[in-house]
């Protein structure tokens, strides 16, 4: 029998992500204690406030560390106090490109009792998933400045796509869309009509695949302003998507706000052959930390994910049936903050127990 114990790190960040993730762990305990597999914890104090104080970012001796890990269950990255982009760049791009966690998995799915900001859409109208390219694009960090400062300065950052890297984010989408054996069919976002070489390069890579390895997966192909139309007009139309870094992370936002905000919105940044990060999606959220309004349902959503991805399928749907149950429960009233009905912890609770 496969050894059920798990290492996992716990970077609960900034802002609310602290007590968001504390929420998550009891959802993870719960699930625990239920379908009978261990873990071990360690807590990293990663963020702004430890860089406020130190001017560490990411030392190298514990992204070290976090390689060892089973997974890696983070809150929010985001400080008030600290420029953008030092964080960003220096804590979670840096974690994604060192750890090559080059897919990033977002899952858009409305439950019932939901409220969705779309007229006559419910849940069998929205659940898809996006596979988002996660470590080249122009998230790379190439380019620069020439004469900066001056009339005359130019500025570049550079679209770096591989075929490589384009190809195995490909292959995980055909190979999640046929384990998911819905409606097999794999849409590829992209622009190919303006962005010619970086896109030529997916549209060849995802119809080569698909023709050579899963004749079974229909292709589809949506430019990506089609695409945010579509996800309101249609969002039905949509089963899996794949679609390059930038592109990614914009029209998962809007896959968020369909399925009911970022207080129900999760995701992963996976390395299958490494070690994964799963984490909620909507930020550190600064100005409601420590008044317990902020809804937790995305960060145990995450711990959800996170367990799919251990191969605990049955504790990962245990969460997702106890979220629904809670959803339905007529105690949560909203997931907005300070809306809810109910505080962040005794949500956590309802969760946890119904788990």
């Amino acid at each position: 029998m496969a050894d059920r114990s798990y290492r996992i790190a716990v970077l609960p960040g900034d802002g609310t992500g602290p007590e968001v993730v504390r929420e998550g762990l009891k959802a993870l305990e719960a699930a625990a204690a239920k379908t009978g597999f261990r873990y071990d914890l360690e807590h990293y104090d990663l963020g702004g406030d430890r860089y406020l104080k130190t001017g560490d970012i990411l030392p190298d001796s514990i992204l070290e560390e976090l390689r060892g890990f089973d997974a890696i269950f983070l809150g929010a990255i985001g400080h008030p106090e600290v420029q953008p982009g030092i964080l960003e760049k220096g804590l979670l791009l840096r974690l994604r490109f060192e750890l090559d966690q080059y897919i990033n998995l977002r899952p858009v799915k409305l439950y019932p009792n939901v409220d969705c900001p779309l007229k006559n859409k419910g849940p069998e109208e929205i659940d898809f998933v996006v596979v988002r390219e996660n470590t080249e694009g122009l998230y790379s960090g190439m380019g620069g400045f020439q004469y900066k400062g001056t009339p005359q300065e130019v500025s570049t950052q550079i679209h770096m796509t591989t075929r490589f890297g384009a190809e195995r984010a490909i292959r995980f989408a055909f190979d999640l869309t046929r384990k998911r054996n819905k409606d097999k069919q794999l849409h590829l976002v992209g622009k190919t009509n303006v962005l010619t070489f970086v896109h030529d390069t997916w549209w060849r890579a995802f119809n080569e695949v698909g023709e050579a390895d899963y004749p079974d997966i229909r292709r589809e192909y949506a430019h990506v302003d089609a695409t945010v139309m579509w996800f309101v007009k249609n969002p039905e139309w949509f089963d899996v998507i794949v679609v390059e870094n930038m592109f990614g992370d914009v029209i998962t936002d809007l896959g968020a706000m369909i399925q009911g905000g970022m207080g129900i919105a999760a995701g992963g940044n996976l390395n299958p052959e490494g070690v994964s990060m799963f984490e909620p999606i909507g930020g550190s959220a600064p100005k409601y930390t420590g008044q317990d309004v902020i809804c937790p349902l995305a960060a145990i959503a995450a711990v959800q994910m996170m367990l799919e991805n251990l191969g605990e399928e049955d504790a990962g749907a245990r969460i997702e049936k106890a979220i629904i149950e809670a959803l339905g429960s007529g105690k949560i009233k909203s997931l907005s903050a300070g809306k809810m009905g109910m505080g962040t912890a005794e949500m956590g609770d309802l969760v946890a127990g119904l788990i």
